[in-house]
C-alpha cells in the first residue's frame, strides 16, 4: 500500500481511504449481482469501509421490491441477471417511485461498450462501472455520488473554501486569499476542472479514472496511456499552484498529492 505524500501536514490522514468510515458509517446498500463469489467480495468490502448493511440480491424483481420498501443509501447494479436485469429495475424503480427511487445508482457491469454505457446513464444511472473493478475505484465512485446527495440535501453557497483558496463554479475561478486581498489563479479550462473535482472531495481520494471521465470530456474512450497524460498534467498543475501561491510555504507544496496508486487528493487546507 502505497500512503499519502509523507510531507502531509498534521491533520491529513496518511490514508484518506481509511478516513471514507466516518462517511459511510452508517450507510446502507443494495447490491444486485448474480455471481456470489463477486457479491461476496463487494459486500464484505463495504462492510469493511464502513457501511452499517449491504442487502444482496440475484435477481432484479427481489432487489426492485426491495428498494420500494426499504431505506438504501446507494444501489449497485448488475445488468446481467436471471429475469429482471439491474437496468429494467432501475427504470421501473425511477417510474414507480418507492422508499430509494431516488438514491443514486452504480451500474457495475460486463456490458461495456459506448452504447451499452449510454443506455446505462440514460436509463437512470448516475455511474457506469466496467467489471471488474478495484476496490478503490468502487469506494471512490460510491463516496462521489454520497458527497452529490448531501450537497442536494444541504443547500448553500456554491463556492468552495479550502483553506485560502476560493473555489466558485459558476465564475469558474480560483481565489486566494492574502493580506492584499484575493488573488485570481490562472488556470486553463483543464487545469480547473481538475482543481474542482479535487476541491469538491474535500480531502477524500479521487481516482484517476474518475478524473478522466469528468475532466477530459472531449474524449469518447480510455485510452492505454491515459495515467501517463494525468500524471503528465498533474505534475505541471502543481508546479503552477506553487509558483503562483509561494505564501504557503513549502511545506504544504504539492497542494495535490498522491492517495496509494491511482488517486489524488487536493489537500485539506482548513485541517493544517
Amino acid at each position: 500500500m502505497t500512503q499519502t505524500d509523507a510531507s502531509a501536514p498534521d491533520g491529513m490522514p496518511d490514508d484518506p481511504f481509511a478516513a471514507l468510515a466516518g462517511s459511510f458509517a452508517g450507510r446502507r446498500a443494495l447490491l444486485l449481482e448474480d455471481d456470489p463469489a463477486l457479491a461476496e467480495h463487494v459486500a464484505e468490502r463495504l462492510l469493511a469501509a464502513g457501511f452499517a448493511a449491504v442487502d444482496r440480491f440475484d435477481a432484479g424483481e427481489a432487489a426492485l421490491l426491495a428498494a420500494r420498501n426499504g431505506a438504501y443509501d446507494i444501489l449497485i447494479l448488475d445488468r446481467l441477471t436471471a429475469g429482471m436485469d439491474g437496468l429494467e429495475m432501475l427504470r421501473q424503480l425511477r417510474s414507480n417511485p418507492g422508499t430509494s427511487a431516488d438514491a443514486p445508482v452504480l451500474m457495475l457491469t460486463a456490458l461495456t461498450g459506448e452504447r451499452q454505457r449510454v443506455e446505462g446513464l440514460l436509463g437512470g444511472a448516475d455511474d457506469y462501472l466496467s467489471k471488474p473493478i478495484g476496490d478503490e475505484e468502487l469506494l471512490a465512485r460510491i463516496a462521489a455520488q454520497l458527497r452529490r446527495v448531501a450537497r442536494r440535501a444541504k443547500p448553500v453557497s456554491n463556492d468552495l473554501i479550502n483553506g485560502p483558496f476560493r473555489l466558485s463554479p459558476g465564475a469558474r475561478t480560483l481565489k486566494l486569499k492574502t493580506a492584499e486581498g484575493e488573488r485570481l489563479i490562472d488556470l486553463s479550462p483543464l487545469e480547473f476542472a481538475i482543481v474542482s473535482e479535487l476541491m469538491t472531495a474535500r480531502g477524500q481520494p479521487v481516482t484517476k479514472t474518475m478524473l478522466w471521465d469528468r475532466c477530459w470530456v472531449e474524449w469518447t474512450f480510455l485510452p492505454d496511456n491515459f495515467v501517463n497524460i494525468i500524471d503528465a498534467r498533474i505534475s505541471a498543475l502543481r508546479r503552477r499552484l506553487k509558483e503562483q501561491a509561494p505564501e504557503l510555504g513549502e511545506d504544504l507544496h504539492p497542494l495535490i498529492v498522491s492517495a496509494r496508486s491511482q488517486s489524488l487528493v487536493f489537500r485539506d487546507l482548513d485541517a493544517a
